[in-house]
């Protein structure tokens, strides 16, 4: 039996970052990434796994928060992407794992397109931060 966790959950809403926290990174053109599918992509530090599905472009990072592996080397199916290990599923929109073992969500961050070129917003690094 799996355990539906969507409703279920007592953590706090992540903030997206103020617009002068943010920084827009290229991540590569929208082409490359095919419906129901992901890709890991390396941006400013950050692992970042962008999946395509139900028509919309997700970026989250790109590790499972009970596995640590990549979560692009799952499935993506209907706004889902499944960690290859242990079946972990979490919601592309949101982070939040939706079935066991998974318990904790994973850091989602916002999309565009722009001229056919996929944009991340991630957080600035602070100077003297590593």
């Amino acid at each position: 039996m799996t355990k539906d966790l969507r409703a279920h959950h007592d953590w706090p809403d992540e903030p997206e970052p103020a617009a002068d926290e943010a920084q827009w990174v290229p991540a590569g053109r929208a082409d490359r990434v095919e419906e129901d599918s992901a890709i890991h992509a390396d941006l400013e530090g950050y692992a970042v796994c962008i999946a395509r599905s139900r028509g919309s472009f997700f970026a989250l990072r790109d590790e499972c928060s009970h596995g640590q592996v990549q979560l692009s080397e799952g499935d993506v199916d209907d706004g889902y992407v499944e960690c290859w290990m242990h079946g972990s599923r979490f919601d592309l929109r949101t982070g939040i794992p939706v079935c066991l073992p998974a318990t904790a969500p994973v850091t989602v961050y916002s999309v565009r397109l722009t001229g056919g070129v996929i944009e991340v917003a991630l957080p600035r690094r602070r100077s003297g931060s590593s």
